[in-house]
């Protein structure tokens, strides 16, 4: 049986690298993400199927993940993977913004993992969560913005409390938290700001989206079947001390 995966955030930079990613390894994929008309575009890759999702409207997460149910039968694997930089600084912070950083890295996160491990139930093998999360939760060097940090943090607590609480049940959560990886999100700081994190990378370089998207492979896959309730840290050895 073809396995399912879910991945939101599909039709940006990271998420198309994992939607191409599990394509390869040949599961079927439902990309979640409020760009419709980046969702029509990747729509045309054979076993992918797009469901245009505001995953800010608990009831439009709700809404496509009965029909993920309907068409699909169930889900073997989710990864979290939208989410967004707001780059007010402390303390001036508004509280729309606040709002909003937590709802999309954090919420919707945890609205969809309620969603997918009812569909998870009675599927076989070992089913997988995967958050992708951040190094800006932990490295307080970097130019991350409290409220971008705290949404990440609280994403990966989430991460540990599902693992335990769903380890005899054979769901496997785990967090990718990558240090910087090239994608649109890049746009949200200066140039100057960019060029001194890029700098601060062992390899002279950001990361990109598929070196990301292969980790996330080896999780969902086999392989990753013993693994849960990690937070795997990505920076080319960056904050070793």
């Amino acid at each position: 049986m073809v396995k399912v995966a879910v991945v939101t955030g599909a039709a940006g930079g990271m998420g198309r690298a994992i939607v191409a990613k599990l394509l390869e390894d040949g599961l079927h994929v439902v990309g979640l993400d409020v760009d419709s008309d980046g969702m029509a575009e990747m729509a045309q890759q054979e076993g992918f199927a797009a469901i245009p999702t505001d995953l800010m409207d608990k009831s439009a997460i709700d809404a496509a993940f009965a029909q993920i149910a309907s068409e699909h039968g169930g889900v073997d694997a989710l990864v979290n993977n939208a989410g967004t930089c707001f780059m007010s600084e402390f303390p001036d912070i508004p509280e729309d913004e606040f709002e909003r950083q937590m709802r999309l890295n954090f919420t919707a996160a945890f609205h969809c993992a309620q969603a997918s491990i009812k569909l998870m139930t009675g599927r076989a093998g070992v089913r997988k969560i995967v958050n992708i999360s951040s190094n800006g939760a932990y490295n307080f060097d970097a130019f991350d913005p409290p409220h971008y940090r705290a949404s990440k943090a609280a994403l990966d607590t989430l991460t540990k409390d599902l693992a335990r609480r769903y380890a005899t049940e054979q769901i496997a959560v785990n967090s990718i938290a990558p240090a910087m990886t090239q994608t649109p999100l890049f746009g949200v700081v200066s140039e100057e700001v960019l060029a001194k994190a890029i700098a601060q990378m062992p390899h002279g370089r950001a990361m990109q989206p598929e070196e990301i998207a292969a980790w996330v492979s080896f999780l969902i896959s086999p392989a990753g079947n013993v693994s849960s309730g990690n937070v795997i840290i990505l920076n080319q050895g960056r904050d070793v001390r």
